[in-house]
């Protein structure tokens, strides 16, 4: 077998124990790797119904089956464990030399659990797995605790990922860093500080081979020559940030938490803005040919020196989403957001929320200790972000993200409250792009545009983003299956227009770097499983068909500017799209999979777990057993 390994390493960090599991390379091939192989060893090494800070929640880091090759931005790993903010799967992607390094170690995949008794490092030198005191890192910035443990180790090849003090202190939406990259939604650092662990750093030496060394050098140079061109152009120059300025254009920018869509002060925090005054290098993931984050650097004023890497979606959340105006401002808050390990996009959303609940009286002065959370009031959202990470004051409550924050502070303040299932939204005003809503409300991990993209239909004119009709459950499916491939393989998804036929280019290359035959049709069918497989996940832990919805004020509140002025999305018309979206999945009215589909997908073993016959779910033994406890 090439590429991959063939082994997956179990962690007891509480015991201090190791094992390894092997893996043959129809079950590989079955799951590719990435996103699919982590949720797949949540599903099966996490008990259904644990706690998702507690010592059984299974903490999964997957390979993509490309890391460490020639492949094009396919150095990237997926990393997936029970949400501690949706309770449901919560899988993040990133892209590091990280990546790279666990799959020198030997190891296809990592499986964490327990709960040390001290700070803990993780430290895995190709076999040999040690558990060192990170004590004196505790506190520590997520980027600060990588520089001190290289320099610790005296070797700069060591990789680490690592969590900030939003980890520590279990902020629901803190992330994982590594390299400058970050596994960021749903709160994967959490867990990882719920396990007492502050890094996880590793050291391979071992080759990492492929099954035809000419061929798939030959693809990689006929990608990276396509990547140089105007398909990726936009990300080479600009980066995501040029998000800022079209999301405007079409009425859709998220402002003052959702409740505007037009931003006055849009070409002031804008990818043009940043390239034309801040920007001083655009890095690139490990293996990337295309290098799309633009990192900014404030040189005067009360913000000098503050530097950061910009992406859209943080851009958005702690840029127009909060009033705030200013790149310099941006830049210190995205600096901040890394540094303390907090996911960009749910704190922007949970401050915003906060900002609109003090303009409506909600939150006095006295409740947010004394900061005045007035939109736009950049110097009160710096000291914010510090009291959330550290769960001082008004941040112990907004650390538990905006769904469980409305609901404590109640006063109508759930209405505005802008989460699916927990996940906070992204950077699109969904009332005027109605096939993402839709998309939106049913994702398994929550609202997220990187494994929905049904905006793209709603963006590029392919359907009537104001109105609804029936079909658009069709193409919110297809493209969740296309993005789980691409979230599996793992490979970036701005590489998606740099094929003629991505599932049989993607099929061949997969089989050029493994050795395994796969056809196209085996890669559509596996984006069918990965997603069935994170519904099923959902399924077991208590998803109902409830959860699938969107906030009041997507559903209630017209849009007060923009080309979709006066409009909203009713709740009939998303009704129909979700009901039109489990026909097309061939799930039941309720959203249960029945057993034939599971058994269809290759997942028998699910099919007892959570299949449904005539629309009636067994209950797992396991499930059973806990709800009789819990009644007892």
């Amino acid at each position: 077998m090439h590429s991959y390994t063939g082994r997956i390493l179990h962690i007891d960090v509480g015991a201090r124990k190791t094992w390894v599991q092997t893996v043959d390379a129809g079950f590989l091939k079955k799951y590719l790797g990435g996103v699919g192989l982590a949720t797949r060893l949540v599903y099966d090494n996490t008990p259904a119904g644990c706690d998702p800070l507690g010592p059984d929640n299974a903490l999964c880091f997957a390979c993509s089956a490309f890391a460490g090759t020639t492949m094009p931005v396919g150095t990237k790993h997926g990393v997936a464990s029970k949400s501690p903010l949706t309770g449901m799967i919560g899988d993040s992607l990133s892209g590091s030399h990280f990546s790279e390094m666990l799959k020198r170690a030997g190891w296809d995949g990592l499986v964490i659990k327990g709960q040390a008794d001290e700070w803990t490092t993780v430290f895995i030198d190709d076999d040999d797995v040690r558990f060192l005191d990170a004590s004196s890192l505790v506190g520590k910035g997520t980027m600060a605790t990588q520089h001190a443990l290289r320099e610790e180790f005296g070797d700069e090849n060591v990789r680490i990922s690592s969590i900030g003090p939003a980890g520590e202190h279990l902020v629901r939406f803190a992330l994982i860093d590594n390299d400058g990259r970050q596994v960021g939604r749903t709160g994967n650092g959490a867990v990882m500080g719920s396990k007492r662990i502050k890094a996880i750093a590793i050291r391979g030496s071992q080759p990492i081979t492929v099954a035809d060394p000419v061929g798939l050098l030959k693809e990689t140079r006929r990608l990276i020559e396509i990547t140089q061109g105007p398909g990726t152009e936009k990300y080479r120059v600009l980066g995501t940030p040029s998000n800022v300025l079209n999301m405007n254009k079409l009425g859709v920018l998220p402002t003052r938490n959702f409740s505007e869509t037009v931003f006055e002060h849009a070409e002031e925090v804008s990818g043009e803005r940043l390239a034309e005054r801040y920007t001083v290098k655009a890095v690139a993931c490990a293996g990337c040919s295309i290098a799309c984050e633009h990192w900014g650097k404030v040189t005067s004023g009360k913000y000098k020196g503050a530097i950061a890497g910009v992406d859209y979606e943080p851009l958005f959340a702690l840029g127009p989403n909060c009033g705030i105006g200013t790149m310099e401002a941006v830049l210190r808050l995205l600096q901040d957001a890394d540094e303390l390990g907090l996911d960009g996009m749910s704190v922007g959303v949970v401050v915003s929320w906060a900002m609109e609940c003090y303009e409506r009286g909600i939150l006095s002065k006295e409740d947010c200790d004394g900061l005045e959370l007035h939109f736009g009031n950049d110097e009160a959202a710096v000291a914010l972000l510090d009291k959330i990470a550290h769960r001082e004051g008004i941040g112990d409550l907004l650390a538990e993200g905006t769904k469980r924050a409305s609901e404590k502070v109640g006063k109508g303040s759930e209405h505005f409250a802008m989460q699916v299932k927990g996940l906070e939204m992204p950077g699109y005003d969904v009332r005027g792009m109605k096939t993402f809503a839709m998309g939106l409300a049913v994702g398994t991990r929550g609202p997220c545009h990187n494994r929905s993209l049904a905006y793209e239909a709603d963006v590029k004119g392919e359907v009537n983003r104001f109105t609804v009709e029936p079909g658009r459950g069709k193409i919110a499916k297809e493209k969740e299956e296309y993005a789980a491939v691409f979230d599996s393989l793992v490979l970036c998804k701005f590489l998606r227009n740099c094929f003629d036929d991505f599932f049989a280019d993607a099929a061949r290359i997969y089989t050029m770097a493994t050795g395994i035959p796969l056809t196209a049709e085996e890669l559509k069918a596996t984006g069918e499983r990965v997603w069935t497989l994170k519904k099923a996940f959902n399924i077991r832990e208590g998803w109902t068909k409830a959860d699938d919805w969107l906030p009041g004020r997507c559903l209630h509140d017209p849009m007060p500017s923009g080309p979709g002025k006066g409009v909203f999305i009713t709740e009939d018309e998303l009704r129909m799209e979700i009901d039109d979206y489990y026909q097309a999945r061939g799930w039941t009215s309720e959203g249960l999979i029945p057993k034939s589909k599971l058994i269809e997908l290759g997942l028998e073993d699910i099919a007892e777990d959570v299949g449904v016959d005539n629309g009636v779910m067994s209950i797992p033994a396991s499930a059973e057993a806990a709800a009789s406890e819990e009644a007892n």
